[in-house]
């Protein structure tokens, strides 16, 4: 069972490396290939101006044959060769590099021409590392999805339990998060918190744990559910928590890294291969271990359960 980051780490390196499509890669990406090559984690594929790569790359360890350049000044042209390699199966997980956010958003839940499956929403997944005992809690999702529907929050949560599942939980606990632990008609997330529950009882989310509504001192204190007269083994212990749209789970995610100082990575789901977005709140140094997560999805798609 994987518990911690270097866990994610060492289980990525028994994998061996994998290609990484990284296009208009600037100074810092080509700073965290090297890095990633150095672990034995990665191959880099830079696709974007090779003169000004290879510049870039002579100031890390990277040395000629370490990597592959293709040559494509224009961003999204570098873009659109980085995708290309990774749906053929020529690179194995997609980066951001040097494209906006919005546009490589795009790309990853375009259908047609990108990484978006037919049927199945694309969500990122923020992976937290507990300070005081070793273990890892998914909150999902924190960027993707802005409102998602009843169908929607099925699917994202069905693509966190695929990534618990692929770190060895095999019965993940998660809480459906909504401002109350009651169901209250007048806020539509206790609703939709109260049919996912009911459907994890009906085993539709597989070998599952799944309780709400839950707020959130309920779900992360057994004590204070215990005071509402819940009695859950969910209740401050859960492994994935569904946050109800994206405005709770983005500042879910940066309170915990800036209030509760602690260390984070993320992972997009769902989507037909790996890819990984950069959020300026992931250090450098957990960049690296996004990258050994996602090798962990390679042959997984985008882990989606």
């Amino acid at each position: 069972m994987i518990n911690t980051f270097n866990d994610i780490l060492a289980a990525a390196k028994q994998g061996g490396p994998k290609r990484l499509a990284i296009p208009a890669p600037t100074a810092a990406d080509v700073s965290l290939a090297a890095a990633a090559a150095t672990a034995g984690l990665a191959i880099p594929c830079f696709a974007g101006d090779a003169g000004a790569i290879a510049v870039l790359a002579a100031a890390t360890t990277l040395r000629e044959g370490d990597y592959e350049l293709w040559e494509e000044k224009d961003p999204h042209r570098s873009l659109a060769r980085s995708l290309s390699a990774v749906r053929s199966g020529a690179a194995d997980i997609l980066l951001q590099g040097g494209i906006s956010a919005a546009d490589f958003a795009a790309v990853l839940q375009d259908r047609q021409e990108g990484l978006g499956r037919k049927g199945v929403t694309v969500s990122y997944a923020s992976l937290y590392q507990l300070r005081k005992r070793d273990k890892l809690i998914l909150v999902t999702d924190t960027f993707l999805n802005n409102r998602p529907t009843l169908v929607e929050k099925q699917q994202i949560l069905a693509n966190a339990l695929g990534l618990a599942r692929l770190l060895g939980i095999e019965t993940p606990k998660v809480a459906i998060l909504a401002a109350i632990e009651q169901v209250n008609p007048g806020i539509p997330s206790t609703l939709d918190a109260a049919i996912l529950a009911k459907m994890g009882d009906r085993r539709q989310f597989g070998k599952a744990m799944v309780e709400g509504p839950l707020d959130m001192d309920c779900a992360l204190s057994q004590a204070a559910a215990g005071r509402k007269g819940l009695q859950s083994p969910v209740t401050g212990n859960a492994d994935v928590y569904l946050v109800p749209e994206i405005e709770t789970g983005h500042l879910l995610a940066e309170a915990l890294v800036f209030f509760g100082e602690m260390q984070t990575v993320g992972a997009v789901l769902g989507t037909a291969k790996p890819a990984l977005l950069h959020l300026p709140f992931v250090t450098h140094d957990n960049r690296l271990t996004e990258i050994a997560l996602a090798s962990l999805l390679v042959g997984n798609g985008g882990g989606n359960g």
